[in-house]
């Protein structure tokens, strides 16, 4: 099992609707994230900083990555919740940070 931070930055007017997005989020979308392997996912918000924490417990996190890519409701989740980001023009979304301590 492997842990991942990331960083995002919302835009200031994006912020509401992408928690109210996150306050109802489809079954779907998160049967997908548990299908890829992805659990204990939480998103914390600061303002307008998103911290998202998550736990990977697959054998390929890539091909697991590439299948979350081509599933087609997160396409439409995405078509939601991408523009809700700071840097949507430049496809900027979730920055990974380095783990530099953890306790169990």
């Amino acid at each position: 099992m492997k842990r991942y931070g990331q960083h995002a930055t919302l835009k200031p007017e994006k912020v509401e609707e992408y928690v109210k997005l996150h306050s109802a989020v489809w079954p779907e979308v998160l049967q997908v994230i548990s299908d890829c392997h992805q659990k204990n996912y939480s998103i914390y918000l600061e303002g307008n900083e998103c911290f998202c924490y998550f736990e990977y417990d697959g054998d390929d996190f890539d091909a697991d990555i590439e299948k979350m890519n081509k599933s087609d409701i997160m396409q439409e989740w995405w078509k939601l919740t991408k523009p809700c980001f700071m840097h949507h023009d430049q496809e900027v979304y979730y920055t990974d940070w380095k783990e530099i301590f953890h306790l169990n």
